[in-house]
């Protein structure tokens, strides 16, 4: 008898190990579990800056989050974080690694909660229907068109402009950027146009010290960054006693005054899980407005996971000849349902997380990985009164890092042909200088269907983008056609 391959195939060592093909994959469960452990701390991050970003900004009803309980906010970051990882471990197969998504989080906070009307549950309850949309587009197929229809260099410039916002928004809640008083220019820097104050030399050595990490490849530079930055932020306010910022006193600390929580550990708080009105934007925004959003919210989440989920392949070879992962259907679906439960548990949108990559290099080829790294976001669950000590200048440098990460795209961008450099251009600057990342892609894709249309090639033009760009011009101009109907 004949065989029609001269090597046997791995016996795998155990149960776990057949479940996961660990064996298979080249892999061992230490390997795995030690590549969990690294995606874990390089991502760790998020259970801090994200009850920030989500905390720190009053809805459209004057309302904040969990009534401006970061601690309750950071348990169900971790939460959620941590069974979505699980999920994927456990389903997928993969070893790829979810939370709340930045970016993401910071459209959630600044450009849809603070809508007038929108409450924190009727935002949440747009991600919910978001999620939603995604998980029909995998299951019937859809995603395909919708991949195709968006031209590359408008996804990129998407990206970057997204990255160029937060960016903003770290220097601002810092206090580095400053709308002066008197109003002589838009912004300014710091107070007066000079830097002053403790909080700002935190700001600029949490800054400087994550850089330096990331040029030498510290793993989990980002958490280290947030973390030595808050020690020497609640030593100087001991010995200052700086206190926070106000009209009397501009160079104070932010949104918190460090000091030592009364407990390290403590039963976690999870009051915002299942917080959330589905259709309550309806009611808020209009039908339109809705659309335009959960459309805007779709766009970034649905191509982040894609290049996300193949990086992490590259990375760890797991792509096919094609350049597919193996589950990809899988891996998507568990996505989609990420971002629908994320809306649920009032965290934002979770998506898959380019810091797996760590966890990969460390050995990882498995979802056993991300089941480890989903483990430690559950045990994270009950150290959130460290939350509630971090100030916005010990943070914020992290959003200047991931702003800087994301701006590193532009390159990729094909700036000679005036007909998408120009979209693109649009798209990029006007997320920043207009606070809305809606605005910034929906002048990319009208302009892009205008300067495609004058140069002959409307032909080329996806079906979908023209739907897209006549929902923009309907956003833009509703409000000017409901004053001259009088409504």
């Amino acid at each position: 008898m004949t065989t029609n391959s001269t090597h046997a195939a791995p016996t795998p060592t155990s149960g776990l190990d057949r479940y996961f093909r660990i064996t298979e994959r080249g892999s061992t469960v230490a390997r795995e579990v030690r590549g969990g452990v690294v995606t874990f701390f390089t991502m760790a991050y998020i259970v801090v800056l994200n009850p920030l970003i989500l905390g720190g900004v009053p809805d459209g009803t004057g309302e904040m989050l969990a009534g401006g309980n970061l601690g309750a906010i950071a348990a169900a970051t971790a939460l959620i974080a941590g069974v979505m990882c699980i999920l994927m471990g456990a389903v997928a197969n993969y070893p790829l690694a979810m939370a709340a998504g930045l970016g993401l989080n910071a459209v959630v906070a600044f450009s849809i909660a603070t809508l007038p009307n929108m409450t924190w549950a009727d935002a949440m309850g747009l991600i919910v229907l978001e999620g939603i949309v995604i998980l029909l587009l995998v299951l019937t197929g859809f995603r395909e068109a919708v991949f195709t229809a968006i031209p590359r260099d408008l996804k990129i410039a998407i990206s970057v402009g997204i990255g160029l916002f937060i960016a903003l928004i770290g220097l601002f809640d810092a206090g580095i950027v400053r709308a002066p008083f008197g109003g002589a220019t838009p912004v300014e820097l710091g107070v007066g146009g000079f830097l002053a104050g403790w909080p700002a030399l935190i700001f600029i050595l949490g800054l400087l010290a994550i850089a330096v990490m990331y040029l030498l490849k510290v793993q989990g530079a980002i958490l280290y960054g947030i973390l030595g930055a808050t020690v020497l932020a609640i030593v100087v306010e001991a010995v200052g006693g700086i206190g926070g910022r106000t009209e009397d006193n501009p160079t104070g600390w932010g949104l918190t005054t460090p000091a030592l929580p009364d407990q390290v550990v403590s039963t976690p708080d999870f009051q915002l899980l299942g917080q959330f009105n589905l259709l309550g934007s309806f009611e808020a925004i209009g039908a339109v407005s809705v659309v335009l959003l959960v459309f805007t919210l779709m766009l970034a989440d649905f191509f982040d996971t894609m290049g996300t989920m193949v990086a992490v392949g590259a990375e760890g070879g797991l792509l096919d000849e094609d350049g597919n992962p193996p589950n990809t259907r899988r891996i998507l679906v568990v996505d989609s349902l990420a971002a629908a439960v994320g809306g649920a548990g009032s965290v934002s949108s979770n998506t898959a997380y380019i810091e797996s990559t760590a966890g990969v290099a460390e050995g990882a080829r498995t979802g056993l990985a991300a089941v480890t790294t989903g483990v430690l976001f559950l045990l994270a669950t009950f150290l959130t009164p460290l939350v509630q000590v971090v100030p916005y200048e010990a943070a914020t440098p992290a959003l200047v890092i991931v702003g800087f990460l994301m701006m590193q795209q532009v390159a990729d961008i094909d700036w000679r042909q005036m007909e998408i450099a120009f979209p693109a251009f649009l798209t990029i600057i006007l997320m920043p200088f207009t606070y809305s990342i809606t605005a910034g892609i929906g002048a990319g894709f009208v302009t892009y269907v205008l300067l495609k249309v004058c140069r002959g090639k409307a032909a080329s033009l996806h079906p979908l983008m023209w739907v897209i760009a006549v929902l923009f011009v309907i956003y833009f101009a509703l409000d000017p056609v409901r004053d001259v109907i009088g409504l």
